[in-house]
This record gives C-alpha cells, structure tokens and sequence, in this order.
C-alpha cells in the first residue's frame, strides 16, 4: 500500500463583497487560463484590479504575477501545458476529480451545462463546462449564487489541485490559493474525499464523451501539439 500523503495547510476563508469575490473570480479565471496573446495583455489590468481586494488574497495574486514576470511567451504556454495538460492530479476540469474518465462524468458535465443554463448563462462551446477558469468566469459574470455552489460542490477537486501544484512548487499554487480563500471553508467529508484523491487520483475507465459534440479538453487542442 502507498503511503498516505500528507495534506497541505488549509487555506483560511475570507470575508469578501459580492464585488470583491467577482473580481477576484475574474482575476483568477483570466490567470489560470493559457497564456496565449489575448490573455497575456490583460494581466497588467488583473494587477491594478486586485489591489481593491483584501491583503491577503491580493498578495495571492501579486506573488503569481511576480514569478512569472520576466518570463516570455513560449516558456508560459510550455509551463501552462506541463502543469495542467500532462499531469491527472492537475487536471483542470473539476468533474475529472470524482469521476475521472468513466461514464459518470458524462452525466455530471451535463449537470454543469444545466446550471449555467439555470443561471441564465449559456456555456462556452470552445471548453468543457467544468473547466475551472470557465466556471470562474461564470462566477464573476453572474449575479446568481450558482457558479459559487458548482465551485463549492466541487473543493474537493480544488483542493487536489492545490495538494498537486504545493509538491509541485508552482506558480499556479498562489491563483488556487486565492480562489480558495474565496470560498466556504471546507467540512471533515470533503477533506476526506480529497485525501482519498489525492493518494489514490481519479477513476480511470477510459469511455468516450462524444455526445458532448466538439467539446475537447484542452490538452487536445492543436496550439498545444497534440
């Protein structure tokens, strides 16, 4: 039997406005997505605008930005693309998380489409629904308590996500800490559920999702080789 991991600290929760959470969501889903062009010139923008945010969740964002200050195009898209594309416990897809690639997670993206639809959002055709910088964008856009109910419902992967990039040592950790803090403090089940992903990662019965028509995870788009 593999040795149990240890967890990391849990990050605190804190207080924040409805808008203070919609910029911290949008801060986030903006940084956490591919570098390409269009999102590289928005950084400068994220950085003036997180300063309206509690210390503690600005610093979160400001110590991303820093360490990937003097670093070009190519070597962001090559650090994007190994971080989240080739490894299963960076996975950015948070049904990916409980129900890896089996049939349940058919079920559970339409669930996600169904919420977005619910809140008067139709979602993106362009990613998954459950991708975590669409979800934030969902969350920053809406004025509906759904997007933070489809993050909360989900910390168990968020919280995996975060276990993998602290042993990591990545960048990436400070944006998943900040969404974090953004959220709910987690319960005993859902640490419980994440210890068990984190030492055991998802299921991995490989079944199509083709009913999702061209919907593709983002590794299998062609800018990044595959």
């Amino acid at each position: 039997m593999s040795p149990v991991k240890p967890l990391p600290q849990p990050v605190a929760p804190v207080a924040l406005t409805p808008d203070q959470r919609r910029i911290a969501h949008m801060a986030a889903s903006i940084l956490l997505d591919y570098p390409d062009a269009q999102r590289r010139a928005a950084w400068p923008a994220v950085a003036d605008a997180v300063t309206s945010l509690p210390l503690v969740i600005e610093e979160h964002f400001h110590r991303f930005l820093n360490a990937m200050a003097d670093a070009g195009a190519e070597a962001l898209e090559q650090n994007f693309v190994a971080t989240f594309d080739l490894k299963r416990k960076c996975a950015m897809y948070l049904t990916y998380y409980a129900a890896g690639d089996t049939r349940k997670r058919g079920m559970a993206l339409v669930r996600f489409i169904e919420a977005y639809r619910a809140a008067g959002c139709e979602p993106s055709d362009e990613e998954l629904p459950d991708y975590l910088p669409a979800v934030l964008e969902f969350s920053a856009a809406s004025a509906s308590p759904v997007a933070i109910d489809l993050l909360a419902a989900h910390r168990d992967g968020i919280e995996v996500l975060r276990a993998a990039l602290t042993a990591m040592q990545s960048p990436y950790l400070h944006l998943i800490e900040a969404v974090a803090a953004s959220l709910p403090e987690i319960d005993d089940a859902t640490r419980e559920r994440y210890l068990s992903l984190v030492n055991d990662g998802p299921p991995t019965e490989l079944v199509g999702l083709t009913f999702l028509g061209d919907l593709k995870p983002y590794s299998a788009r062609e800018e990044v080789g595959a």
